[in-house]
């Protein structure tokens, strides 16, 4: 490489800077800083070549460098009298600061911005400065404002012949059709709007800021297949890159969360901790995401430890750590904990997509701690949104908490068709652990109405997905819940693992409400498995039972 740039630094400076345009022009961005920095050293660069230095080094990872020459920028278009110019690179520069996390130098910016535009002819840097007003308007949930805006940014874009602000317009108004409920409409508009781009119309800059818009999205309505597929496409667009620091540090964590829903949660981790050092200083959001995902690696791990870190960690960035940690704090044992992190997080969200996974997490933990009235309402008000939106994922986590709501009220039989469903919904998106937790609710609600032979074999298929992906608490909740795997083998008189519990509480003379307790479920519960043991065994009381229980030893004497 240093051999076959050498002789680039003897050249004249023309054909120097010749060469650095060169690479620039084909992303070839560490080549391109290099030469535009030699050239640097015989004279100052002229604007356009001072600004693409300035590219260059933001994709090098080289931020703080980026925002210096990129204000040195503004001020030779300032000085220029170049306003358009002059606010449209003042909108870039506050939105990276945004992104660092500097919220009063952002806005400052912007605000800069604003004020150069006021009073100034249309042109389209005040389509950019727009770009700042929707996002405010998605994050405060006023869609319509949102579209509207995002339709003139596409009609400035037409008239000044930009097909970048163009197609930022246009995933914009999408993604505000995709929050109120229009999805498919929603959809075929960031379709549209994803041409130029593939194209190569749109600047590399605003490009990789779209595909990850896009792909955010597909998260937000837990379609997977669609998030593989972007972050697949996004990928490759960061090949053509000879490096890419920020969008590539953004795939990953994407990439990372596509890992942890596949059940590879170790090498979830890996990517994440990569982004988290690469993009310490540029993007701190996604660092943010970063942890966040590290944490829930660990968590089902029951690394629990570990997991606290890196909430904390990420929640010192400004991400919520909720549901993560409400769900910690249930395997700690702590249901009150959990529950009211819980309500504290829902109080201070509105949007509806936003408000899912807090949902879905609510409803196991009311589960819990046997609140039947919380579970039903929280899956009912899931089962709204996946209604309004229409997304498979949306509709296996609201199937999914159905099924959980209803094994809650000891609604056994009713809850085996939604959790089929969420099964099959799960199983479609290539997402196996939440498929193999669906099936231990399965084997609950089964064995509950007698079908203990099926209820057995979706355990055992659950545990089996469990001890490949290493989820410990899973697996701890199901010896818990369920006994050693083959236990059920060697019981007699064709009990199960729960009835043997149950059978055993009797014969220290505890009552259905202190089995219940002691065991977690309902009392209803309790009695459903009672019947069945007399069933089973051929007795008629709790007596004759505990004698069954001491004569085949499944209890001790003492």
């Amino acid at each position: 490489m240093e051999g076959n740039d050498a002789p680039a630094f003897h050249d004249p400076p023309h054909e120097r800077l010749d060469r650095a345009r060169a690479a620039y022009r084909e992303y070839r961005w560490d080549e391109a800083y290099r030469l535009f920095r030699a050239a640097a050293e015989h004279g100052p660069l002229e604007a356009i070549d001072l600004a693409s230095l300035a590219d260059a080094a933001w994709w090098l990872g080289r931020t703080d460098e980026s925002l210096e020459l990129s204000e040195e920028v503004y001020r030779h278009h300032l000085h220029g009298s170049h306003v358009p110019q002059a606010a449209r690179l003042a909108v870039e520069i506050g939105f990276l600061w945004l992104l660092r996390g500097e919220h009063t130098l952002g806005s400052g910016w912007i605000n800069r911005a604003a004020r150069l535009l006021e009073g100034a002819p249309e042109s389209a840097a005040h389509g950019y400065l727009g770009y700042i007003q929707v996002e405010e308007h998605l994050g405060a949930g006023r869609y319509e404002e949102a579209i509207e805006t995002s339709r003139w940014m596409q009609g400035l874009a037409d008239r000044h012949d930009d097909p970048t602000l163009c197609a930022v317009g246009l995933v914009l108004q999408g993604a505000a059709e995709i929050r109120r409920g229009r999805v498919e409409a929603g959809l075929r508009v960031i379709d549209e709007a994803m041409l130029p781009i593939h194209a190569g119309e749109v600047s590399p800059n605003w490009a990789g800021n779209l595909y990850c818009h896009v792909i955010d999205l597909c998260f937000d309505l837990m379609d997977f297949r669609r998030a593989r597929e972007w972050t697949d496409a996004t990928e490759r667009w960061c090949d053509q890159h000879s490096n890419a620091a920020m969008f590539a540090g953004i795939c990953r964590v994407h990439r990372a969360q596509l890992l942890h829903i596949e059940g590879n949660w170790e090498a979830a981790e890996r990517h994440a901790a990569v982004t988290c050092q690469e993009l310490a200083d540029m993007n701190v959001g996604v660092v943010a995401e970063g942890h966040y995902c590290i944490a829930e690696s660990h968590r089902v791990r029951a690394e629990y430890e570990r997991a606290e870190e890196e909430y904390r960690r990420s929640h010192e960035l400004g991400r919520d750590p909720q549901p993560g940690l409400a769900l910690l704090r249930l395997a700690q044992g702590d249901g009150t904990r959990a529950s009211v992190g819980l309500r504290s997080a829902l109080a201070a969200v509105d949007s509806d997509l936003h408000r899912v996974p807090l949902l879905a997490a609510q409803v196991e933990i009311a589960a819990a701690c046997h609140d039947s009235t919380v579970a039903a309402d929280s899956a009912a008000e899931l089962a709204a949104i996946a209604d309004s939106f229409a997304s498979i994922g949306l509709v296996a986590s609201a199937r999914h908490a159905e099924g959980v709501a209803r094994l809650t009220a000891d609604e056994h039989t009713e809850a085996v068709a939604p959790l089929r469903h969420a099964w099959r919904c799960w199983h479609e998106l290539d997402a196996p652990y939440d498929a193999a937790r669906t099936r231990v609710r399965l084997a609950e609600a089964l064995e509950a109405t007698g079908d203990t032979e099926t209820a057995e074999r979706e355990l055992s298929t659950a545990r089996s997905v469990f001890t490949e992906m290493g989820a410990v608490e899973d697996l701890r909740a199901l010896d818990r819940r369920h006994g050693a795997t083959g236990e059920a083998d060697r019981l007699p008189g064709g009990l199960t693992v729960r009835e043997v519990e149950v059978l055993r509480c009797v014969c220290a003379g505890w009552t259905n409400r202190q089995i219940a307790i002691e065991l977690s479920i309902s009392e209803k519960t309790v009695a459903r498995h009672l019947s069945n043991i007399f069933v089973k065994l051929d007795v008629a009381s709790r007596t004759e039972a505990a004698v069954f229980a001491f004569t085949h030893g499944l209890v001790d004497h003492r």
